[in-house]
């Protein structure tokens, strides 16, 4: 277990357009009011498309990551998920999660982790700035690799 304090900063509320890439926009909301780190409590969302990470085939290790994807259209969505900072790239590193509803489908239900969308109609959502401690991502070679989030200085490899 990982805990810190968090110092927050700025509250941004942002909207995502009819038609804006998800990720894109939200790189770029971000780099519009420099934030490098926080988190999103929340957002609701239209989405004319989205990627979810998911499969239908069975799994030869429940236990190992799933790095298939779930193809979703004409969705509503709830998500949140935190925003690190990659010194590497100098890119914000977001890791989403959402829940979503099929509408043509009596609202059926996915939730996951969003690896691509398109918005549709509208998304809002606030982002919460950390200031201090410094937010990063680093993978964890004993879980498949897969980057968690660390507080602190920058220790590649611990």
């Amino acid at each position: 277990m990982r805990s810190h304090d968090l110092t927050p900063g700025r509250m941004i509320g942002v909207v995502l357009d009819h038609g804006d890439d998800f990720f894109t926009a939200l790189t770029d909301a971000c780099r519009t009011h420099d934030i490098r780190q926080g988190y999103i409590p929340m957002f609701i969302a239209g989405l004319s498309q989205a990627k979810l990470v998911g499969t239908c085939q069975r799994l030869d290790n429940p236990a190992a990551p799933v790095w298939s994807h779930v193809d979703l259209t004409n969705i509503e969505a709830l998500g949140g998920g935190t925003i690190a900072w990659d010194d590497t790239t100098g890119t914000i590193t977001p890791h989403i999660h959402i829940t979503v509803g099929l509408k043509e489908h009596s609202a059926t239900a996915y939730t996951s982790h969003l690896l691509d969308a398109t918005v549709q109609f509208l998304t809002e959502m606030l982002i919460i700035e950390i200031t201090a401690p410094t937010m990063h991502r680093l993978p964890n070679p004993d879980l498949y690799d897969v980057p968690q989030l660390h507080f602190g200085p920058t220790r590649h490899g611990s």
